[in-house]
Parts: C-alpha cells; structure tokens; sequence
C-alpha cells in the first residue's frame, strides 16, 4: 500500500525523509520508511541509502517492531564496514547509539537466545574499543541485562553508575530512570523518587521521558503518602503514553495504579481506549509488562464482583471481565515463562506474581473530575428507582395502591416508589388484580399508572409525549367512571402540547398563543366539569395559574403579570379553605415567582421568606428543598452570594432526605456553583458543577449532562487544571453515544474545542493544532453559525501561526474573514490577524516582514469596520492595539523609525492616562517599547531618557507606581550603557 509519491532523486529522496520524520510513529510512517528504503536502492548511492536505513529502524523502534529493528541495524553495519567513508560525524554518532536499540530489541525477544544477547554485547564493546569510545554505554547494556535476567545487579550498576557519562551515553532522563528503578528494586522508594525528582518535574525530558519514569513512580508515590502528586502524574503521565504500542509497558502500569486506587471503572474506560495494544504491540517483553497490568485491573474487578462485566480485549471476540483475564492470564505467563526459560531464570514469573499479589494502596482516591463506579460502567445500566426514606411500601396489594394514590393525592414524594413497585407487579404475566370496591377496577390503576408516566416525562421536557400520555390516561379515566380524574389529566395534555417546542422566528409568539388557548380550553373544561373532589379542582385551579405563569416567562410582558397574580389568589383563597397545604404552598411558589419574573425581586423575597415560614409551620416538608432553591436564586439576583450559598446549601441538606430524582438537585448543585463563583470560591464550584453534571448523567438526562460537564471541562482549564480538563473530555468523548454520532454536533464540537484549547494550554502544540484544524473544516459547513466558524478558524490560525505554518494560517485567516463578514466578531478576528503578524515578523524577521504587514492591513479593516458599525472593544481599542502591533512587527523586522512611529501613533490614540484610567497599562507598555526601540535599537539614548523619566513622573503623580517599575529598570539600563 503505498504512502508516498515515489521520489525521482535524491532531493526528492532527503524531502520525503524529512516529511515522514514528523510524522508519529506508526504503522503509516514505518511503511512509508519501507518504501523509500526501496527508492534509495534505485539511485546506487550508499549515502542516501544510509539515510534512509536510519529512518527505517527508528520508525521500527519507536513502532514497537523489535524483531525488525536489528535487521536493518545488521545493514547498516555491513554498509560501514564496507564504506566508511559515506558516515559523516553525525551518521557515525547515529551508528554507535543506535548499539543500545538493537541490545534492547534483542532482549525484548524471547527467542534470541541468552548467548546471542551476550554475543551481541561483546560486539559492542569491541566495536566501542576498536573506535577509541568511551565503555560507559556498554556498561550501562551490561547492567540493563542483569537487571533482565533477575540476576544480582550491584556490581553491574557500580561498572555503570559509577562511570563519567559521555556523548553516547543514554540522555540523562533515560539514565535517571534506570538509576531510580535500581533504588527500588532495593525496597528504597524515598530514594529512587528522589533520584527521579528532575524527570517528574520535567528539567530533563526525551521520547520516552518522563511518561516511563511516571508510570514506575505512581506506587512509590502512593506508598510514600504523596497521593497528590501521584493523581497530578498518572492524568499527565497517562496522555503522553495512551495507544502507542512502544509504551504498552507504561500503560499497563496506568492500568495497574487505577485497580490498586479504587478507581476500576476508569481503569476499564482507559483498557477500552487501549485495546488497539492487545493485536499491535510486537514486542514480547513490552506485552508481557500491558498484559500484567491489564490483569491486575481485571482480576481487581472481579474480585469485587463485577466479572460479568464487557470488557475491551482482543478483536473479533466479545468479552467480559472474567473471559477476558482467563485469557490474558493464559498469554502472559506463557509470555513469562518463554523469557524464564531463555534466561534460565524465574524473574519474570516473580514480578508478574508480586504485581498480581498487590493488594489496593487506598481505597480511593479521586484521579479524575469525573468519579465513576463499576456500577456506573454497566452497560446501558438502567437508572436506579428512588427508594423512599420516610414511607415504607405495603406488603398488600390492596394497600400499596390506595397508599399509592393518597401520597399523589397530597403531592408527596414517595407516590413515585408506590407507582414504581407496581407498575412492575401490573407488568408481570401473573398480575391479579384485587377484587375491591375501595381499589377500584384495573382500567383505574393502569390509567393512574399512565398518568404518573406522563407526569414523568414532562418533568423531562418530553412534552408530546406527556400530551399523547395524558389523553390515553384521560380515556382510561372516562372508562373507569372517574370524570374527575380526566378532566385533570385532558388539562395536563393541554398544557404539555402548549409546551412543545414551535419552530421558526416566531417561536416565542405562538408559544404565549399556545399558552393562551391552552387556559381558555382549562377554563371551559373546569366549568364542565361537575362534582369535581377538592383536591381536583385545586389541581386545575394550580394548573390554569401555571399555564398563565408560562405565558409570562415568554413572552415579558407587563399586562401578562396581573392575570397570574389573579389566578394565584383564587387558588389560594380555595387551598386555605380547604386545607390544601401542598395547593397553597403551591399557590404562594407561583406568586413568587411571577413576580420575579416580572423584575421586582424584592417582592418575590417577601413571597418566598412568607411561604418559608409557612412551610415549616405546617409543611409539607418536601416543597423546603426548592423553595430554598428558589429563594437562593432571588438572592443571586440580588448579589448577596452568601445567602444564596446558605440557602442552596440548607437545600441540598434537606433534599437528600427525599427520593433521589424527586427534587431537582443538578439544579441545586449548579446554582450552587454559581454563589461559590461569586464568592471567590472557585475549587468548590467546581465541585458542584461536578455533583449537578452527575446528577443529570443518572436521570438520565445526558444533554444536559454533557452540557454540564462542558462547563466543568471550561472551568477547570479556566482554573489551571488542565490535564484535569482533558482527562475529563477524553473520558466523555468515548462515550458510546458520543462516539456513535447521537450527541448533537454543535454540543460535541463545543466539547472538542475546549479540550483543543486545552491542550494548547498544556503546550501540546502538534495534537492542539490538529483538532483545530478538524473542527475549523467540520465548522465551514455550519451555515446556520458563521460566527462560531469565524472565532475557530481564527483560532486554528493563530496556532499554524504558531507551528511556523504561515502559508496554512494565511488560508485559515482567510477562512475566519469570510465568516466574519456574515456575522461579524471584531475582537477574536482582529486580536487573531494581529497576532499572526507578531508571529510571522519574529520568526522570519525581514523575510516574513511583508506578509507580517498584509495580517495587519486585514486587521486595519476590521477595526474600520468595528468603528463604522460603532462596536465597542472588550478591553483594549482595537485602533490603539492595532498602531502598537505595528510598532512591534515592524520592530522585529529591524525596521525601527517604522517602529517608533506606529509606537507614537499607538500614544497619541490613548491620550495621557488618568488616575482611574484602565488603559494605563497599556499606555506604560507603549512608553517602555518606545524607549527602548529610540534608545536602543536607534540609538538615541536622550530623547528616550526624557520620555521614560516624563512617564515616570506622569505615573508617580497619578499613584500608578507599579506601572513605573520597567520604565525605571530601562532608563537604568540606558544611562549604564551610555
């Protein structure tokens, strides 16, 4: 399958090389290499071929192919020996390093044999002698082999360690890391983490490092109570390593640290995202180390329990947890004892049986935002039916139903575990229904059991369902002789498909119609309606006055307040007179919050603080929860964030004291988070958003959950979390729906691009880039949202800008103005064109000096186009950053007059700053550049002086002291160099 155009030269050899060398390693890359091993033989030139031969057993190496990778090394071999003369200093560096890939192949294999790996050492010794090399990176070979073998390794290390490094050495991560694992394989961990303290911390790094020094390090972390830093390395750690089969080793400890931390179902999510390992990692002794690591997760969750459960393995098979480690149990110890007997030894059994003897180091420990039980990985685990906390349920059937209807009589919250329980015992073939005047006959019960259905799938937004519900209920009614009860339930069906959501412009207008007629057909059918019971027509009382408080949440307006207000005085006046407590509470919770709508907050606070005191003199109990929710909303509205943080606390407190899905707890949760925000309290927000994105996952509801845990991902990243956040997005980008395309795409695309800002954040710069450029042509086609293309593609820009790809960031750039002359977004767009200047001036100077000028003459267009359509900047004057950019790409390019003129430009457009100017700032940095750009690059150090030490003064005077401090440092400077 070819990958490459064939190269006709040598030129077009040494490109194609280069080309492949930035892709990942991989099976495209490697065959690829393979290729233009082939076109190198054509041209009968040894250099070319030499190249290409590196490039061969590096794509070998890093693509997990060891039985491949000595092969070609043997080639090259032979091509030194014959032509030296073609090895310059760097291919003959290249040729002694690369000894140590083909001693680490060779041990990776099973089937070398134990003298053949010794053999291959003498070679490399003698070859390290014969070109007057220093011995320490045999050494360091000879050691590697011991430690292999099991054999005793301290004179081995001491040959090694104690040996000055030289420029064949290993890097300094690498040995660092070998040097710690020797510290714990002696049972030393504060010594061996020590030892690796400069690699976890990221002062010493290279392919490998540090994703194979954290992977070893998270027990000893674990072991040495360091359970932070060891969370911090598994989420960093774990990225650096996921798919890749040259670190199935690394991920199988990933593996492992999840089982033995109390967090199996992440250790099962991440087995799933690295199941491609299980049929492309060639290396033995690389498989042999996942397949441990997967086992340990395995054998944990089925010691828990959970064997049943699926489980990601190998392909062309369905498998459980059980199956699964029955069968990677099998592999690896074959695997081990193929190694044991090459070696002559039992070190690889013993390691995979103390691994697998490990028993957990916590019980838990929260790696992720995103805390997941076995439970929850279940698949399409049904939610759990709310139990209730106050009521027990009847034995008798007679019982559990009149039980059933009373509770929903009164509004109660464990009328649904009554209505759960037997819609079951109705479901079942042997169902019987009582024979009893006071129960009513079986069309009663399963119209009540619709009705409650209905209900249900209201409170999910689910309204032409609850519509279509509600009138098969209202049938059923009819024919069990309870008008009653169906005139209630037509009035539901009213209101439901008065909710379904219209389509077009004028949404909102046939809404408030809807809503209308919807409350005129509810007046006409209570008045049709005789004999009705109290609870009933208090029911259609609350549900007129809901379809009224509808009508004024759509529409705003003013005349729509008085007729909810009306309505809420008749309901209240008939629930006292009858002693409605749940009507009446009811009753003042809609007054209250009409007038919260209609704007006056304060009184809606006096309504609530009335029905608070109403309700804990004489209940019910369960409307506190949402009253207080409600009341810590107003105060929200009112900036008082500490009394909506006690109330929606007290909320949550009293809540958990009711059915789980009862009370509307995400809601709670969110809010919640907000009044934390507002108090500065940003760690516990996020929290909350959490618990409310959770809540709204086991509802069921995974819109709502999705969109919640966007906001968490946004949050965290906003908060510095960042392997946080991507942890978390990766994790719910493997979702089953996400994957299989059922979330809506705007939603998913809002996911992807947080998680590509935050790895741009975490200075993934290849990996942020890439999904940019995915979501900016997955965005070209949104016609309905061309600003949202705009701002992406002006993203994705900025970052080709940054990759060094100016030629893609023009097109992108490009991109981004089309769609913003149909919607336009002056800010991300101008701040964009700006910035892609400032990259193209520093990075190619002069040369990049005209195309660096054509951004800002598109960023020149932009701020006409704000200033006609009188658009006022968020932050800085897009005029004022404009000139200031110019003074800086011009200055970059060595074109400093240029430069101080833009700068004086950028100062006259600011003005002198005052003593409450926002702008000062900016006006400083203005100075400090334009001091330096006279001073120092033109070399007129006096007119710099007196516009530096005036500035000063100006600032001195307005108490802007701070601002003075770089002013001051670069007149300093200007007077030592003078």
């Amino acid at each position: 399958m070819p990958t490459a155009p064939h190269p006709q030269n040598t030129d077009e050899l040494f490109q194609a090389l280069q080309e492949n060398d930035q892709l990942p390693y991989g099976r495209t890359r490697t065959v690829t290499a393979e290729e233009l091993v082939d076109a190198a033989e054509q041209f009968a030139e040894p250099g070319p071929l030499a190249y290409a031969l590196f490039e061969l057993q590096e794509a070998y190496t890093y693509g997990s192919e060891p039985r491949k990778s000595p092969v070609v090394f043997a080639r090259l071999l032979n091509l030194f020996d014959e032509q030296p003369d073609v090895f310059d200093e760097r291919m003959r560096h290249m040729l002694f390093w690369r000894f140590k890939w083909v001693a680490n192949a060779l041990r990776a294999l099973p089937e070398v044999p134990l003298t053949g790996l010794r053999q291959w050492l003498t070679e490399m010794r003698d070859r390290y002698v014969k070109a007057d090399l220093d011995l320490q990176p045999y050494y360091g070979q000879a050691y590697q082999l011991a430690a292999h073998l099991g054999e005793d390794t301290s004179l081995a290390y001491e040959l090694w360690a104690g040996r000055t490094r030289t420029r064949l050495s290993d890097c300094e991560a690498c040995e660092i890391c070998e040097r710690a694992l020797y510290h714990l394989g002696t049972g030393d961990d504060e010594r061996a983490l020590r030892t690796w303290e400069p690699v976890l911390a990221g002062k010493d790094s290279c392919q490998e490092e540090p994703a194979r020094s954290v992977s070893y390090a998270l027990l000893p972390l674990l072991r040495t109570g360091r359970t932070d830093r060891a969370r911090e390395l598994h989420l960093a750690g774990y990225r650096a390593c996921r798919r890749n089969p040259s670190m199935a080793g690394e991920v199988g400890r990933h593996l492992e640290f999840c089982a033995l931390t109390g967090n199996e179902a992440r250790g099962l999510e991440l087995l799933a995202e690295n199941r491609n390992l299980f049929d492309e990692v060639d290396s033995p002794l690389d498989l042999l180390d996942f397949l441990t690591g997967a086992e340990v997760l395995l054998q944990r969750v089925e010691l828990l329990g959970h064997g049943e459960l699926p489980a990601a393995g190998y392909a062309g098979c369905t498998w459980t947890v059980a199956g699964l480690r029955t069968e990677v149990r099998g592999r690896a110890d074959d695997l081990a004892a193929r190694f044991d007997a090459r070696n002559g030894t039992t070190a690889h059994a013993d390691r995979r049986s103390a691994r697998l003897g490990r028993i957990p180091l916590l019980e838990t420990l929260e790696l992720t935002l995103r805390t997941r039980g076995l439970d929850d990985a279940s698949p399409a685990a049904p939610v759990a039916e709310p139990i209730a906390r106050t009521t027990a349920l009847p034995d008798s059937l007679p019982e559990l139903i009149i039980q059933a209807r009373a509770l929903d009589q009164q509004g109660h919250l464990d009328a649904h575990a009554c209505w759960a329980r037997l819609r079951t015992l109705v479901a079942a073939r042997d169902y019987a229904h009582p024979d009893d005047p006071a129960v009513g006959p079986l069309v009663q019960l399963r119209a009540d059991l619709l009705a409650e259905e209905a209900s249900r799938a209201g409170e999910k937004d689910e309204f032409a369902d609850a519509a279509a519900l509600h009138e098969e209920a209202a049938a059923l009614y009819d024919d069990a002789g309870e008008p009653g009860h169906a005139a209630f339930s037509r009035a539901c069906a009213l209101l439901a498909t008065a909710e379904i959501p219209g389509q077009g412009a004028d949404g909102d207008e046939a809404k408030t119609a809807a809503l209308t007629s919807a409350h005129a057909s509810m007046v006409r059918l209570h008045e049709e309606t005789p004999d009705l019971a109290p609870f009933q027509e208090a029911r259609l009382m609350r549900l007129k006055a809901t379809a009224l408080g509808l009508r004024l949440q759509t529409s705003r307006s003013d005349e729509h307040v008085a007729p909810v207000l009306a309505e809420t005085d008749v309901l209240h006046a008939f629930a006292t007179r009858h002693d409605l407590v749940g009507q009446l509470s009811g009753a003042l919770l809609l007054r209250a919050s009409t007038y919260a709508i209609s704007g006056d907050v304060p009184a809606a606070v006096t309504e609530i603080d009335a029905l608070l005191d109403q309700l804990k003199a004489h209940g019910p109990a369960w409307h506190l929860p949402r009253t207080l929710g409600l009341r810590g909303r107003l105060q929200l509205g009112l900036r008082d964030a500490q009394a909506a943080h006690a109330d929606l606390t007290e909320a949550l407190r009293l809540a958990a004291d009711w059915p789980a899905d009862a009370i509307d707890t995400a809601r709670l949760h969110s809010d919640l988070a907000e009044a934390c925000m507002y108090l500065g309290r940003p760690d516990e927000a996020l929290r909350h958003l959490t618990r409310s994105a959770e809540v709204e996952l086991r509802r069921g509801s995974r819109t709502d959950a999705y969109c919640a845990y966007s906001n968490v991902a946004q949050l965290s990243l906003d908060l510095g979390r960042v392997e946080d956040c991507i942890a978390l997005l990766d994790s719910l980008l493997a979702e089953p729906d996400v994957t299989a395309g059922e979330l809506d795409d705007r939603l998913l695309a809002q996911l992807r691009l947080t998680r590509a800002r935050a790895l741009h954040t975490g200075e993934d710069l290849k990996a942020a880039t890439a999904e940019f450029v995915t979501l900016a042509a997955e965005s070209a086609g949104w016609d309905d949202d061309p600003g949202s293309h705009a701002m992406i593609a002006a993203e994705t820009a900025v970052l080709l800008g940054e990759s060094g790809e100016f030629g893609r960031a023009r097109e992108a750039a490009d991109q981004a103005l089309a769609a913003h002359a149909r919607a336009p977004r002056f800010d991300p767009l101008s701040n964009c064109l700006r910035e892609l200047a400032r990259l193209q001036a520093q990075q190619q100077g002069p040369d990049g000096l005209a195309d660096a000028r054509a951004f800002l003459v598109d960023a020149g267009r932009v701020a006409d186009e704000a200033r006609a359509a009188e658009y006022e900047a968020h932050g800085r004057s897009l005029d004022t950053a404009l000139a200031y950019e110019h003074g800086r790409v011009n200055a970059y390019a060595g074109e400093h007059e240029d430069a101080l003129a833009a700068l004086e430009k950028a100062l006259a457009l600011l003005g002198d700053p005052g003593r409450e100017d926002d702008r000062v700032g900016e006006w400083a940095e203005c100075v400090r550049f334009a001091g330096a750009v006279e001073g120092l690059y033109l070399e007129r150090p006096a007119p710099a002086l007196t516009r530096l030490d005036a500035a000063v003064s100006r600032l001195t005077a307005l108490g802007h002291t701070e601002e003075t401090e770089p002013l001051i440092s670069l007149a300093a400077r200007l007077r030592d160099e003078k």
